[in-house]
């Protein structure tokens, strides 16, 4: 039997058909392009990953991603399910495709940057401590002061002994953030989480994360993409008006 090749670092897209929420959320368009082709091409210009791969029962999900010139890993059924998580797919994908270690990257994180995928490599790589590194973001407010809304309609704080004059001795918090995870293969077949005994976090900029579950999630990112393309449009405008005074 041929010996499969242990590649070092690869990036792992899962993107399924199905969707709970939002019909076709991995391929719907931004720009018009598919958010999924964003997130390839994007790992392409990174220049980190020896392979990239998108695992998927979908036909026309595979034929996009074989359009860019990836691997295509057809996920078995049970994958294919609402049940499914995305440990159990890249789980899966690592099972017939070896390597060091890995980046899975969701699908719709379609405004990620590449200089954010090589910063956070650099973290990840360099500290052997670290099986697991996860795309966060900072929470807009304390967690601690979050409120359970109950069936009747009333709220109560889910964290009854919060105390807001002892904000000190709060611990600072984080949230994923529907970006990435970095994990040690090795580690991560182990552990089967990226909630790892040894987990630390990276700071994406609120300006690259898109986590999208519904329309009204995708509505604001599309709302959020044409700001940031007028606002690029007008610093440009704004700096060769200034060289032709030069």
């Amino acid at each position: 039997m041929e010996k499969i090749k242990k590649l070092k670092t690869i990036a792992i897209i899962p993107a399924r058909g199905g969707s709970k929420r939002l019909s076709r959320k991995n391929i719907l368009h931004l720009d018009g392009i598919p958010l999924m082709i964003k997130v390839i091409r994007t790992l392409k210009r990174s220049s980190i990953f020896e392979e990239i791969i998108v695992s998927t029962e979908d036909k026309e999900i595979s034929d996009i991603a074989k359009k860019e010139n990836v691997k295509v890993h057809i996920r078995p059924n049970k994958l294919a399910k609402d049940s499914a998580t995305v440990v159990q797919t890249c789980l899966d994908v690592i099972s017939k495709n070896p390597c060091k270690i890995f980046c899975c990257v969701y699908a719709t994180a379609a405004l990620l940057s590449a200089s954010t995928l090589q910063k956070s490599l650099k973290k990840f790589k360099y500290n052997k401590n670290i099986n697991v590194l996860m795309g966060v973001s900072k929470y807009n407010f304390r967690p601690e002061q979050a409120l359970k809304i109950k069936n009747d309609g009333f709220a109560k704080m889910l964290f009854p002994k919060f105390n807001i004059k002892n904000l000190k001795n709060y611990s600072t918090t984080r949230v994923s953030n529907g970006t990435f995870y970095w994990a040690r293969s090795e580690k991560f077949l182990k552990e089967k989480t990226f909630y790892s005994g040894k987990l630390q976090t990276f700071d994406v900029a609120i300006k690259e994360v898109s986590d999208i579950d519904t329309k009204e999630d995708y509505d604001n990112l599309i709302l959020r993409y044409k700001k940031y393309q007028f606002f690029t449009k007008h610093k440009h405008d704004n700096y060769n008006k200034r060289k032709k005074t030069l």
